[in-house]
């Protein structure tokens, strides 16, 4: 993710969530992680053109990864997107060096639930009234040892299954 793409990421952002980032708090996030070299945003882009439509971002934090957020523009899901975007997300994780990665994720939104047990997500726990647009509560999801060969073959499979070639770049 560029800072040009903010404007992009935004409009998908008010469309997915109903308590949205701000392009502000997109831009500081941008800002943050060219000083402090602790988060990781990725875009996904319609092939052979600037449009995103979609995006992730990772925060790094003592060994592990935290994943902030995961969207896919409405029109767009429910192709594979976001499996790819959570898969650059792991991997760059790995890459920084992480042990273990983990998210909040309602547990009504059975489709990321799904991609994350996919990942070797695995519930820990809740964080009570989490959302403070309806009062869901969060599930907390953990994945373990993602520095070991075995994690990394597990994000190998998940990409062999991709119905294309998954290219990113995590900036």
């Amino acid at each position: 993710m560029q800072r040009g793409d903010v404007a992009k990421v935004a409009a998908i952002e008010r469309r997915v969530y109903t308590m949205p980032w701000s392009p502000r708090l997109f831009r500081d996030e941008l800002g943050r992680r060219d000083a402090a070299r602790d988060r990781v945003y990725v875009v996904a882009r319609r092939s052979g053109s600037d449009g995103v439509v979609g995006y992730g971002g990772l925060l790094l934090v003592a060994g592990d990864g935290h994943v902030a957020t995961v969207a896919v523009d409405p029109d767009r899901q429910r192709q594979g997107l976001g499996t790819i975007l959570v898969l650059a997300l792991a991997r760059a994780g790995v890459e920084a060096g992480c042990r273990s990665l983990t998210l909040e994720v309602r547990p009504s939104n059975e489709v990321a639930c799904r991609i994350y047990r996919r990942f070797g997500f695995a519930p820990a726990g809740m964080r009570k009234r989490y959302y403070t647009d309806d009062g869901e509560d969060a599930l907390i999801m953990w994945a373990h040892d993602v520095d070991q060969a075995g994690y990394s073959a597990r994000l190998d499979a998940i990409e062999a299954d991709l119905p294309g070639p998954a290219v990113w770049r995590a900036a």
